[in-house]
Order: C-alpha cells, then structure tokens, then sequence
C-alpha cells in the first residue's frame, strides 16, 4: 500500500508541474457561425489633449474620411462608463483614487433630470427601444440629459451636435451648467470627441460605447512605493525608438495628411510590437524582489481582458455589425489579440483602412 501511495504522489508532482494543452482553441471555430462575422477594427490612437501642437477636428479630416469609408455600426471608446464609475464611487476604499481620475461627477445634469444613473441608464433603453425614425429636437435635448445623467458624455455630445445649431440650446433637461459641457467650450482636444463623436454624428448613428475598465485598479491598492519606480526603470532599459519616431511625427503635424500619417504609423503591426517589447516586454522581464514588473503587465492584461469583454457585450445583440474600437495605441495589440480568440469576430486590418 505504501508503494502505491508514493507511486501516485510522485504521479502528483510529476504532474503539477506539467503544461496542459487546452481542449480546444477558440480560433478553430472561426467561421462556423450562423451568418456573417461580426467584423472588428481597432484604431490605435495617440491622445490628442497631450499632442505636443494644437490639433482639432479640421485636422481628424482625412482620417475621418477612411473611417467613415469602413461604415461601422458601432463605435467604442475609452472612456469609463457611468455604471462602473458609480461602482468606483461606492467602493471607495478599494479604488481610492479611480473616480476622480476617471470620472466626471453627473449630479448636476442628474439634478435636471431627476434621476440617478440607474433610473437614467433604465429611461434610455426604454427611449431608444421606441426611438423614432425622425425625432423631434426636443426629443433630442433630452436624450442628451438623459445621456449626460448616466455618465455617458459622450452619446450626449453626440445628440448635441445631431441637432441643428439653432436648436443647441437650454431646455428638456439640459441646463445652462450642461449646456457648457456640450458646447466643449474651452476643453481640450479629445479623440473621443473630435474623432468618435465626430464620425457618429457623420453617420447618422444615435450614440457611442464606453468600454475603458479601470476595475483593475483595485489590483493595486497594496502595491508598495517601490511599485512605481520599477517600472520605470524597466521602461529605461531598451526603450522603443517607435515611441519616439512618433512624438517626431506629431510634433511635426500641421496638416490632416501628416494626422493621418501618424494613424498609419500607429497602427504598424512593427510599430506595435517594437513599442509593446519596450514596454510590456521588459517590465515582464525585470527582476526585482516582489516582480513588481510581473504586477504591471498583469494589470494591464487584466485591464486589457475587461475592455475586450465590454466590447464583446456591446456587440452581442448585433451579430455581424462592423464595429470600429477608437483606443490609445498601446492597446490596439492587445484588442486584436484578444478579440481574435471570439469565435465569430473577424479583424480588419486598420493598415488598408488607413491606405
């Protein structure tokens, strides 16, 4: 009996150590789906508040024209949405620093309309479900409140700027303190605006998707004060020269051809993979007595894995839509590579959109 017993631990060890390779892989699905693929481009941005000159939407022109080309259905941003900013809000203590950095408080536009953001989030599936071909102005307006009470900023900016411009103004919810918001006065270069919101409105599409996820951050409540440093020095170990052939190219930006330039630049697979090893890579890599470089990459996978999800969510009642994700570059990789694995989404290539 004692023979068999050692003979099944060693069997135990043996194994815990061995790789398992999955049952299956999901890729080897692609194509069995009912239908027409759900297609998925990811547009790796730079952020247009830090470029280092002054950028607006004259500027976005020509790369709006090949998105708009693309005829997507959906468009996604990276932008935190007000369902999970009022999770962030209630826990506090396990992100103590999330919703002042990611959020815009909704309580005045709230105020206006006389609900919360479930009441609000309720009321605009409730509007849209009955949505009419041609809505009023009025309709409009409040749709924005509506919008703006969630915390989705952006689809209020989009049923702002669908109005006409002598109807952008105080009325069905919207108020003066919102009204400023909409107008964008004074705010920075956005590409969630001046891109995103931008092309629905071109489009004729009635809103865009929040699909940041900032969840992860709770991962990182107890990261000690070496966390920081770490990475940083693993990012000064073989820094990409991508990175900074980019900063080159948006210093340099004066017309929508150099804009779109930088987009195609971007959006490389070479130029992803060079930044990606500069970043990920190294910190995956660098030794320190807690990994903290470990923590990091999984952060951001897990971050990563979350948007992905919330995209996916986004597009489960429209199979076969065309969607477009509008995302800070160092995500674009990610997105692919993620998206890639659902069995009945197919990827499209943002180099011959961009052509």
């Amino acid at each position: 009996m004692r023979k068999i017993v050692c003979a099944l631990a060693a069997l135990a060890c043996a194994g815990a150590g061995a790789a398992q390779t999955p049952a299956f892989d999901p890729r080897e699905w692609k194509g069995d789906q009912a239908g027409a693929p759900t297609q998925m481009l990811t547009l790796g941005s730079f952020h247009l508040s830090q470029a280092p000159v002054a950028v607006n939407e004259a500027m976005m022109g020509a790369l709006l024209d090949k998105l708009a080309a693309y005829k997507p259905d959906i468009i996604t941003v990276e932008q935190v949405s007000g369902e999970q900013c009022e999770h962030m809000k209630r826990y506090v203590a396990i992100y103590p620093d999330s919703y002042g950095t990611w959020c815009r408080a909704p309580d005045v536009a709230q105020k206006a309309v006389g609900m919360d953001t479930p009441a609000a989030l309720a009321e605009i599936q409730k509007t849209l479900a009955a949505w009419p071909a041609q809505p009023t102005p009025a309709q409009r307006r409040r749709l924005a409140a509506l919008f703006m009470a969630a915390g989705d900023w952006p689809s209020a900016g989009v049923q702002w700027r669908r109005l006409p411009t002598e109807e952008r103004r105080v009325g069905d919810g919207v108020g003066e303190d919102t009204i400023t918001f909409l107008e964008r006065k004074g705010a920075k270069p956005d590409e969630t605006y001046d891109v995103a919101v931008a092309l629905a409105v071109r489009l004729g599409l009635e809103r865009v998707y929040q699909v940041d996820d900032h969840t992860s951050d709770g991962a990182f409540a107890d990261e000690g004060a070496g966390y920081g440093p770490a990475v940083e020095a693993a990012w000064k170990v073989a820094p990409s020269k991508a990175v900074a052939e980019a900063q080159a190219m948006e210093a340099a930006m004066k017309t929508p051809a150099d804009v779109l330039e930088v987009y195609r630049f971007l959006n490389r697979p070479e130029t992803q993979r060079r930044n990606i090893k500069a970043d990920m890579g190294a910190n995956l890599a660098y030794q320190t007595p807690e990994l903290y470089g470990r923590h990091y990459v999984s952060g951001w996978q897990l971050r990563n894995l979350r948007m992905v999800s919330n995209i996916v969510a986004v597009a489960t009642l429209h199979p076969g839509a065309r969607v477009l994700n509008i995302v800070g570059a160092t995500h674009k990789a990610y997105y692919d590579a993620y998206l890639n694995m659902i069995h009945d989404v197919k990827l499209v290539d943002a180099e011959e959109v961009l052509k």
